[in-house]
Formats: C-alpha cells, structure tokens, sequence
C-alpha cells in the first residue's frame, strides 16, 4: 500500500491506522482504495476491539483531493469515499481518531465516522467545502448527529475553522491534550482502562445499538446526497469554479448558477 500504514497493538486487539502521504495527508483516490482494503481485511479479524485512525506527520489531514473534485472526476471519488462509511458502519467496530493539525473537509468527516476523537492543542478542525462552492455530504448528515443542528450549520454554512478547544466545547472531542507526546500517552491510558477489558464482539453489538438511529439515517440519506453533488451540484457552473478558482490560485467569480 502507497498512502496507508497498519500497526497491530496490544496482542492484535487494536488496529492502528496511518494515514501517511508524505505531506499533509490528502484523502485521494489511492489513500481511499488503500484505506478500503485495510478495512476489509478487519472483517476477517474477530479480535479487533478498537480501530485507531491518524495522520503521520504534523498533519491529520488537510481532506480529500480538490483535483479529483472536478467534475470529470468527482462521481468515482465521491462514490470511493463513501464506501469507506458504508464499510465503517457495517463493521461496527469502535473507533478513535488522534488528531493533531489540520482536519479539515474530508479528514474531519472521517473523524465524525469514528466513535471517538482525541485531540492536542495544534488541532484544527473544519469543513471549508463552502468556499469552495461545493458541499460534504457525509458531514451534512453525520455532524448534526454528533453536535445539534444549530452548531452544524454554523460550521457547513460558514466554512470556518475551528480549535481543538472549540471542537471540545461543542461536544464533537472527548478530549484535548497539551502537546502529541500527552496526546499519545492519555489515549493509549484510555484504551487500556476503558478498551481492553472489553470483549471484542460485545462491543460491536454495542456500537451496533447506539448507532442504530445514526446508520439508519446514514443509509437512507447519503445516498440522496451523494446524487444530489453528482448530478446536480457539478452541473452548475458555480461549483465548478470554485473548484478551479482553487486549483488556479485566484478568487473565484460567481455567477450564482
């Protein structure tokens, strides 16, 4: 695998994946082909009690690929990426996201996918979509689900960024730590207190209940997003420009259409 790293701990019961670009961690379309077939593998793996998800280096992930957002484009990556959440879902293994940096667009939706978020103080959280003239459609239905509608439309109508303490205080984190290194030794604390003692299927059974209303939403809903961006949304020209207003470097020119 080119863009995705695979470290089992504590005796193969928790599966740490990286996401590793040499960069910022863009979600393209081999991060997301790398990343499903990791995820596959897991339904072979009974013993898994935790997925860990994080980005190597400064970075959580500056989000998906904007190139790959072009209209040409867009219909086999939006299709790739929420396969990811399909595979998420039926899985039903926990999951925790450790982030550090940025987090932004596709990156953070990844994280409202995970069950838990652990955070340090570099932390940066958005979905900047918006600017862009464009929409996430996991974020659209999974971020009202974890922080109340009014919070989320503050974050998918605006596009502005947000700390970690912001996120915290919003109820999207379950905690902040001062740097990585307390990052890093709080969240493996955790996993050995409140993980480890558990057993692996009963907490996929758990994870199953307390989403039941959540995937429920999801399967009905992401799909009448996902044609909505597709069919819609890239055929007008708005869209598009900001699509290529941000690959040109130049500020984009709308025609409200």
């Amino acid at each position: 695998m080119e863009k995705i790293k695979i470290n089992y701990l504590y005796d193969d019961s928790i599966a740490n994946i990286l996401l590793d670009d040499g960069k910022g961690n863009v979600m393209d379309y081999i991060m997301m082909e790398d990343l499903q077939s990791v995820l596959d593998s897991f339904s072979e793996k009974k013993n898994i009690k935790l997925i860990v998800i994080e980005g190597v280096g400064k970075h959580f992930s500056f989000g998906a690929s904007v190139e790959e957002h072009q209209k040409e484009f867009a219909g086999a990556m939006i299709r790739a990426f929420h396969k990811l959440f399909f595979t998420l879902r039926d899985l039903s293994i926990p999951i925790a996201a450790k982030v550090t940096g940025q987090c932004l667009g596709g990156g953070m939706e990844l994280c409202l996918m995970c069950n838990f978020i652990f955070a340090d103080k570099t932390a940066k959280f958005g979905q900047p979509e918006i600017i862009l003239g464009v929409f996430p459609p996991p974020a659209s239905i999974l971020l009202a689900e974890k922080i109340g509608l009014a919070k989320a439309e503050e974050l998918l109508l605006t596009g502005k960024t947000i700390s970690a303490d912001e996120a915290k205080s919003m109820g999207l984190l379950n905690d902040v730590f001062a740097d990585k290194e307390a990052l890093n030794a709080g969240l493996n604390n955790w996993i050995e207190t409140n993980i480890l003692p558990k057993s692996a299927s009963s907490l996929r059974y758990a994870v199953k209940a307390v989403r039941a209303k959540m995937n429920h939403i999801l399967g009905n809903f992401l799909p009448q997003l996902e044609s909505m961006y597709i069919n819609q949304l890239m055929q007008t020209e708005d869209a598009n420009e900001g699509i290529s207003s941000f690959l040109e470097k130049r500020k984009p020119v709308w025609k409200n259409s």
